[in-house]
C-alpha cells in the first residue's frame, strides 16, 4: 500500500459509480425524507416563540390548542419520516454491501496463481468481509449527514439568524479555530485506522492457518506457540483501534468545545438585552433552542470526518485490489478448440519466479490418447508442467501447444474444459456429496450419475453414508476418508469427460487397499484420454506409454519403462531403491524410507545407491 493516500474526492467517485448510483432513485427518496426530518428540527425551535410569549406570558387560550397541536403535528411528521429513511437506507445499505462484497469475490478468484501466492487468504477475508463492512457503514453516515444534518443545521440557524443574527455570529466566532485542529486529527485517524486495517488482516491470516493447520498443531504440541501469535497480533490490533477512536471521537469534541465558547459569549451578551427589555423571553429560548438542537448536527458532521477517515482506509485496500489487473485472459478473438484427442506439446519452455529458474528449455511431448508419466524429485517441475498447461501461470518463453494449436490463443474457459485434475489434495467443500459431484450441474440424470458413481467405486461406500448422497462431507471433506474423498474427485473427473487427464500424485496418501481401489479408479477413468501422470510411486506408471524423468526443470531422459531400465540412468536407479528384494525402499521424492534389515552387504549396497543417486540428482 502507498503512503500517499488518495483523495476523498476520488474514492467517492469510485463508490459512487461502481456501486451507488445503483440506487439513486431509492436514494432519491431517502434524502427527501432526511431533509424533512431534518425541517421539523427547525420547526420546534421556531414554534418555542409563541409557546413562550403568546401561552406562558400571556394566556392566549386560542393560542394553546394550535401550538399544542402544530407540536403534535411536527413530532408525527418527524417520526415518519425518520422511520422512512432509516429503512431505505437499511435496504439500499445492505444491497450494495451485497454487490460490492460479491465484485470482489469474482475479481479476486479471477486472479492469477502468483496474486494468491503474495496475499494469503486471511488477508482476503479481511477485505471481503470487514472492509466492505466499513465502507457501507460510512456512506450512509455521509448521506444521513449531508441530508438530514445538513437540512436540520440549516433550519436553525435560518430560525437563530431570524430571532439575532449577531446572537448567531457570536455562537459560531469559534467555528475557523477548528480547521487547523480538525485537519490534524484527520491525518491522525487515517493513519491509525490504516494500522488497524493491516493488523486485523494479520489477525486473519492466523485465524486460517490455525483451523487449516489443526492437526499438525495438536501433533507438534503448537497450542500456546500458536495462542501466543494471535494473542500479539490482537494486542496489537487493539492499540491501534484504540488510538483511532480516540483521534475519532476527538472531533465532537473539538466541536463542544467550540459550542461552550460561543454559548457562554452569547449569555454574556444576550442576557443583557433580556434585562433591559430589548429581547423577549420567547425569542431568547427560541434562539436557545435552535442553538441547542445545532449541537447534535454538528458534533454529527464533525465525526463523520473522523468516520470517513477510518473508512478510507478500507477503502483504498479494496479499490486497490480492485484496480489490480488480472495478468491471466482470453485473447480478443480465440481460437477454436482443437478437434480430437489432443497431443500435447511442450517446446523450449522457461519459467522463473524471480531468481528461481523452474522450467528450463523443456522440451516434452504426451501422445494423444495416451499416458505419459513424469518423474523426478520434488522441484524437478513436473506440477508447474501442469499449471502452465491450464494457464494457471504463463512462461516467460516457449511454445505450449495441444494439436499445434497454442494454449493462450484458446478461451480461457474452454481450454480448462479440456482438463480434468486429480491431485493427491482430493478439494471438497462443505456441501452434500452430491452436490460435490455434480458441482452445480442439473443435465446430468440419475442413470448417468449411478454409472459415474460405480466406476469410481463411490458405490462401494456410499450404503454406509447416513444419508447416502445427501450426506454432508463437512469442512474440505473431513467426514470422509482419504480414500473415499479421492473416488469423488474422480467420479467428479468422470462426470466432467475431458479429453485430457491430469494426475498428481493421485494415490501418494492412500493406504495399500485404498490405493489398489483408487488404482482401479483411474484406469477407468484414464481410458481413451490424453494422460499425464506425475508419480512417486514407480508401481503406479510402470505400464506408461512413456516415461519422462526430470530434473531441476529439464528433461534428462524419457521412455518406456524396459528401455530407461536398460539405458541405466537416474530412473534405473529410483527403480532398484524402490524395488530392492522385492520391497519399497525409498520414493522419488527420497521422503519415505522402508529399509529392508538383512545382511551387512545389503545394507551397504542400499547406501551406495542412495549415495549414487543423490549424486546424479543433486550433483
Amino acid at each position: 500500500m502507498s503512503t500517499q493516500y488518495m483523495s476523498s474526492r476520488e474514492l467517492l467517485r469510485w463508490l459512487w459509480r461502481g456501486y451507488l448510483r445503483h440506487h439513486v432513485g431509492l436514494l432519491s427518496i431517502a434524502l427527501f425524507f432526511m431533509l424533512l426530518e431534518g425541517a421539523t428540527v427547525g420547526a420546534l425551535s421556531y414554534m418555542m416563540q409563541p409557546m413562550f410569549d403568546l401561552v406562558f406570558v400571556n394566556g392566549s387560550q386560542s393560542a394553546l390548542i394550535w401550538v399544542s397541536l402544530a407540536f403534535f403535528g411536527i413530532f408525527a411528521l418527524r417520526g415518519l419520516s425518520s422511520v422512512s429513511q432509516k429503512v431505505i437506507l437499511a435496504t439500499i445499505n445492505q444491497r450494495s454491501e451485497a454487490h460490492m462484497r460479491t465484485d470482489m469475490l469474482d475479481r479476486l478468484i479471477h486472479q492469477d496463481a502468483s496474486f494468491h501466492q503474495t496475499h494469503p487468504p486471511g488477508y482476503l477475508i479481511q477485505r471481503v468481509q470487514s472492509d466492505v463492512g466499513a465502507i457501507n457503514q460510512v456512506w450512509q453516515a455521509i448521506i444521513t449527514g449531508s441530508g438530514r444534518d445538513v437540512a436540520q443545521l440549516v433550519a436553525v440557524l435560518g430560525v437563530a439568524i431570524s430571532v439575532d443574527w449577531r446572537w448567531t455570529a457570536i455562537m459560531l466566532i469559534g467555528v475557523p479555530a477548528l480547521v487547523l485542529p480538525l485537519s490534524i486529527v484527520q491525518r491522525y485517524v487515517r493513519k491509525k485506522a490504516s494500522q488497524a486495517r493491516d493488523l486485523g488482516a494479520v489477525q486473519a491470516t492466523r485465524l486460517d492457518e490455525v483451523f487449516h493447520g489443526i492437526v499438525p498443531i495438536k501433533l507438534n504440541r503448537l497450542e500456546d506457540y500458536q495462542t501466543a501469535r494471535y494473542r500479539s497480533a490482537t494486542t496489537d490490533f487493539v492499540q491501534a483501534q484504540i488510538r483511532a477512536a480516540f483521534g475519532a471521537s476527538s472531533t465532537s469534541g473539538l466541536v463542544d468545545l467550540m459550542a461552550g465558547v460561543g454559548v457562554m459569549c452569547v449569555i454574556l451578551f444576550g442576557g443583557g438585552e433580556i434585562i433591559e427589555g430589548e429581547k423577549t423571553v420567547g425569542e431568547f429560548m427560541s434562539f436557545f433552542t435552535a442553538i441547542g438542537l445545532a449541537f447534535d448536527p454538528m458534533r454529527r458532521l464533525a465525526s463523520i470526518m473522523g468516520i470517513w477517515q477510518a473508512a478510507a482506509a478500507a477503502m483504498e485496500r479494496i479499490k486497490e485490489l480492485m484496480d489490480t489487473p488480472i495478468t491471466l485472459l482470453s485473447p480478443a478473438t480465440p481460437k477454436p478448440v482443437p478437434a480430437g484427442l489432443p497431443e500435447v506439446r511442450l517446446d523450449r519452455v522457461n519459467l522463473s519466479y524471480g531468481e528461481a529458474h523452474i522450467l528450463r528449455d523443456l522440451t516434452l511431448v504426451a501422445e494423444a490418447g495416451k499416458t505419459t508419466a513424469l518423474v523426478g524429485a520434488s522441484g524437478a517441475g513436473k506440477s508447474t508442467i501442469f499449471n502452465i498447461l491450464t494457464r494457471l501461470v504463463d512462461p516467460q518463453s516457449g511454445s505450449v501447444t495441444l494439436n499445434g494449436t497454442e494454449v493462450s490463443e484458446l478461451d480461457l474457459g474452454a481450454l480448462r474444459n479440456l482438463f480434468s485434475v486429480v491431485t493427491q489434495d482430493a478439494l471438497l467443500f462443505d456441501e452434500t456429496l452430491r452436490e460435490n459431484i455434480l458441482l452445480g450441474r442439473t443435465d446430468v440424470s440419475p442413470e448417468r450419475l449411478t454409472e459415474v458413481l460405480d466406476a469410481a467405486h463411490v458405490s462401494d461406500f456410499l450404503h454406509k453414508l447416513p444419508d447416502g448422497l445427501e450426506t454432508r462431507v463437512g469442512p474440505r471433506g473431513s467426514a470422509l476418508s482419504g480414500g473415499q474423498r479421492q473416488r469423488v474427485v474422480i467420479a467428479r473427473a468422470l462426470l466432467r469427460d475431458s479429453p485430457i487427464l491430469l494426475l498428481d500424485e493421485a494415490t501418494s496418501a492412500l493406504d495399500a487397499q485404498s490405493e489398489k481401489v483408487v488404482q482401479l479408479a483411474l484406469e477407468k477413468l484414464s481410458g481413451g484420454r490424453t494422460t499425464l501422470v506425475i508419480a512417486h510411486r514407480l508401481s503406479t506408471i510402470i505400464s506408461a506409454d512413456k516415461i519422462v524423468v526430470m530434473e531441476r526443470g529439464r528433461v534428462v531422459d524419457q521412455g518406456r519403462h524396459e528401455e530407461l531400465l536398460a539405458r541405466g540412468g537416474i530412473y534405473a536407479d529410483l527403480y532398484r531403491l524402490q524395488f530392492q528384494d522385492g520391497k519399497t525402499v525409498i520414493d522419488t521424492d527420497g521422503v519415505q524410507a522402508q529399509y529392508q534389515r538383512g545382511s551387512s552387504d545389503g545394507e551397504e549396497a542400499q547406501s551406495g545407491f542412495l549415495r549414487r543417486f543423490a549424486r546424479r540428482l543433486f550433483g
